[in-house]
């Protein structure tokens, strides 16, 4: 059984990090968040603060705005990064240059305990264990999470304490 699923309604606890540095970076993960409620079998149960962190990669470009949101979902993992790709070509994300600036960046964390290596799928994502902009967004919505084949998110979140992320809201 997937550690985080609901044993009544078969939902599974997920968790799903937010990026913008493009435009009115606030209101496009706002949209997103829009967005995912109105997806069938996706229920917010929370969403962090927003975090304002500078950029990652080779390219210059502009700060981002981040968080992280809860949900519990009836979704498989890929169905789910479905449905979050779709957002983005909603939004209107281009995939044009890696690191580079976006209007939004959805990216699929956790998925209960599960552990998947596909090579377009990875959980738990890969990079997410580097980043206090997911980490920190991470450990506000629960402090006590592990992270399958890592550790806590509150350690994770202190090891990365050097990192600029500032709390805006």
């Amino acid at each position: 059984m997937i550690k985080g699923k609901d044993p009544i309604t078969g939902r599974v606890r997920t968790f799903i990090s937010l990026g913008s540095n493009l435009g009115d970076k606030k209101a496009n993960l706002e949209r997103a968040v829009e967005l995912l409620r109105k997806e069938e079998g996706l229920n917010i149960k929370g969403v962090s603060s927003y975090y304002r962190t500078a950029p990652v990669g080779p390219v210059q470009q502009d700060w981002f705005i981040n968080n992280v949101l809860e949900a519990m979902v009836k979704l498989t993992p890929r169905e789910l990064l479905n449905v979050i790709l779709d957002i983005e070509r909603k939004m209107g994300r281009v995939r044009d240059i890696k690191w580079g600036p976006r209007l939004i960046d959805l990216d699929l964390l956790l998925y209960g305990d599960i552990l998947i290596n596909e090579h377009d799928l990875i959980i738990p994502h890969p990079r997410m264990r580097e980043r206090a902009f997911v980490i920190i967004p991470l450990a506000e919505l629960d402090p006590d999470l592990y992270i399958p084949g890592l550790k806590n998110v509150s350690v994770l979140a202190a090891e990365l304490a050097f990192q600029d992320v500032q709390k805006i809201s």
